[in-house]
């Protein structure tokens, strides 16, 4: 069975080796028939404190890492920061 991949954005890297990532997504609603967005935060693995607030990061099921953590950085996919 496929791990389930998401696309974020970093929101809190406070923690070491762990990022809070923002996930988006959009579905129209059943009675209304207007697009709405609804948020969720995940808590990511990142062993090597690579991401920062701000990055766009894809994150991807892994077995439990710790009470909250379930998912883990797969890679940075754009910086809102760079120089």
């Amino acid at each position: 069975m496929p791990k389930r991949v998401l696309q974020g954005t970093v929101v809190s890297d406070a923690n070491d080796k762990t990022i809070v990532v923002r996930v988006e997504r959009r579905f129209t609603h059943p009675l209304l028939k207007k697009t709405v967005r609804r948020s969720k935060k995940y808590h990511a693995h990142d062993e090597n404190n690579v991401a920062k607030v701000g990055q766009t990061v894809w994150i991807e099921e892994t077995a439990p890492i710790s009470k909250n953590k379930r998912w883990a950085l797969v890679q940075e996919a754009s910086s809102s920061q760079s120089a």
